[in-house]
C-alpha cells in the first residue's frame, strides 16, 4: 500500500513538470522564432514478484509473470523545431528562414545562433539583432542606402536613391546535425552542445538549408489549442494521483483501525 503513495507520488511530480513545459509554451505564444517543448517522461523501474517465464511446479512457465511499476520519472524536456507561421511586417530588414538553419549572431565573446530575423542598423550600420548584437559574418549597409533587397538566397543589394547599387553582401544560415540538442540560452538565442554537434555553415536555399523571406517574421510555432489541451490533459493526471494519495491513506487509515 505504501508503494501506491509514492508512486502517485512521481506522478504528480511528473504533471507539475508538464505544466511547467506548457505553461512556458503558451507564455512565448507571440515570441518571434520561438520554439515550443515538450515534456517526454518514462516509466521508473519496476518490482518483479514473478518474472514472466518463471517455472510453476508442475514443470510449466507463468505466461506474463508479477511486476508491479514504480511511478513515472521525466526522460527529457526536448525542443521542436518545427515550423512557425509567417507574418509580414514590411520591415526591409525583417527576414524569416523558411525551412532549416540558423542566423549566428556574436553576443561578447561567444557566437550564438536564432531564427528570430528581426534585424536593425547599428550606428555603424551593421546589421544586428534587438540586443544589439551583430550579424555574422557582419554585414553593413551604407549610410546613403535608401533600399535594400534580400533574396530568398540570402544575397543583399542595397541602392541608393537613384537606383545605384551601393553595397551587396552573401547572408549565410547554419544547420547542426542535432538541433534538438541546442542549449537554450533565452532571449532566442541557442548555444552548441555535445548533443547537438558542432554548426555547419551553408548556403540559403542549397543543400538542404531554408531560403530567406524579406519583410515576413516567423512566429512561433506554438498551437495554443493544442497547448490548452495539454494542460487539461495534465490537470486530471495530476487531479487522479492526488486522488490515489488520498485512496492509499484512507487504506492505511483502515487498516490501523482495524489493528487497534
Amino acid at each position: 500500500m505504501m508503494r501506491s503513495l509514492w508512486t502517485a507520488a512521481t506522478g504528480m511530480d511528473a504533471q507539475q513538470l508538464n505544466m511547467d513545459v506548457v505553461a512556458h509554451n503558451l507564455a512565448n505564444a507571440n515570441t518571434t522564432a520561438f520554439k515550443k517543448s515538450r515534456a517526454n517522461f518514462e516509466d521508473l523501474i519496476y518490482q518483479n514478484l514473478i518474472p514472466p517465464g518463471a517455472e510453476t511446479g508442475a514443470a510449466g512457465r507463468i505466461p506474463t509473470g508479477i511486476q508491479i511499476g514504480m511511478g513515472v520519472k521525466t526522460a527529457s524536456v526536448q525542443k521542436i523545431f518545427t515550423q512557425g507561421n509567417f507574418t509580414e511586417t514590411g520591415n526591409q530588414l525583417d527576414l524569416a528562414i523558411e525551412g532549416k538553419g540558423f542566423f549566428k549572431i556574436l553576443r561578447g565573446a561567444d557566437e550564438v545562433y536564432t531564427r528570430a530575423g528581426t534585424f536593425k542598423l547599428d550606428a555603424e550600420g551593421y546589421l544586428v539583432d534587438v540586443e544589439g548584437n551583430r550579424l555574422q559574418p557582419e554585414v553593413s549597409i551604407p549610410r546613403e542606402a535608401v533600399t535594400v533587397n534580400i533574396d530568398p538566397r540570402g544575397t543583399l543589394s542595397a541602392f541608393d536613391q537613384n537606383g545605384t547599387l551601393l553595397a551587396s553582401a552573401n547572408l549565410t544560415l547554419y544547420d547542426f546535425p542535432n538541433p534538438a540538442g541546442l542549449l537554450s540560452l533565452g532571449k532566442n538565442y541557442f548555444a552548441p552542445s555535445e548533443a547537438s554537434g558542432e554548426a555547419v555553415e551553408g548556403q540559403p536555399g542549397t543543400e538542404g538549408y531554408g531560403t530567406l523571406l524579406q519583410g515576413f517574421l516567423e512566429s512561433a510555432n506554438i498551437n495554443v489549442v493544442e497547448e490548452m489541451v495539454n494542460m487539461i490533459a495534465g490537470q486530471r493526471a495530476y487531479e487522479a494521483n492526488s486522488k490515489v494519495i488520498r485512496t492509499a491513506d484512507e487504506m492505511l487509515r483502515i487498516a490501523n483501525s482495524v489493528a487497534s
